[in-house]
Parts: structure tokens; sequence; C-alpha cells
């Protein structure tokens, strides 16, 4: 366990974390008596437990997502639709759409999974 950035805070290791919440992820264990058994507190566990089932604890060594950079260039006129496009069916997609706090997110299918971790990462508080 390293110091933490404030007298009295540790930093946990991952592994630590990712261990008691595992096992306060078991039927019939005592989130209370874990958590004094390891010499923490027990809203820590809670806390580690809620990152554990939402897969925020999981090993990504180095493979972190990382944004792309984005040009903007400027729009070209829009051409005349064609009789073929303006008769095109809409197509049907599946989307599910969360809101946190003043955030919403809408995620289509085929969206990438670590993209999405570090969206809900960032909207934390």
């Amino acid at each position: 366990m390293k110091p933490g950035n404030r007298k009295g805070r540790p930093n946990y290791p991952v592994e630590f974390k990712r261990q008691l919440a595992a096992a306060a992820c078991e039927a019939g264990v005592s989130v209370s008596k874990l958590s004094m058994a390891n010499g923490v507190n027990a809203n820590m566990v809670i806390k580690w437990r809620r990152e554990y089932r939402a897969g925020l604890l999981d090993d990504m060594p180095d493979a972190r997502t990382t944004l792309l950079p984005v040009v903007l260039t400027e729009a070209s006129p829009m051409a005349a639709p064609t009789a073929a496009t303006a008769r095109a069916p809409a197509t049907a997609s599946i989307a599910v759409e969360i809101i946190f706090a003043d955030a919403v997110v809408r995620v289509h299918e085929g969206v990438d999974a670590a993209l999405l971790r570090t969206i809900f990462q960032s909207l934390r508080p």
C-alpha cells in the first residue's frame, strides 16, 4: 500500500481492491466483517464492490482507450436528394439511453466497450 495524496489516505493496490470486492460479492459474506478483517472502512469495500460489478477494476495494463484527434473541415454543399435516396427505407437501430445527473449518453449497437467505459469513467464525480 502506497501513501496517499493526503495524510491518512492510503492508495490501495487494484489487486487488493479486486480481491475484497470479489469476496464481498459472494453469498453470505458480511461486508462489515470482511472490511474489519482487512483493516479498511466498510464504505470503501462497498464502493470497490460497485466498481468491480461495473467492470471498473479490470486489468487494463497500458491498453487504455485513447482519444483520436479530430480535424474539422468546411462542409461541402449538400447535393439534392435523388428519387432513389428519398425512397430508401429507414433502417432500425437498437439504442439505449443512459442518464447520469445532467448528462445523457445514447448507446447504439456495436459500440466499443472500452470507449463506453472511458465515457462512463469521465462522467463519475
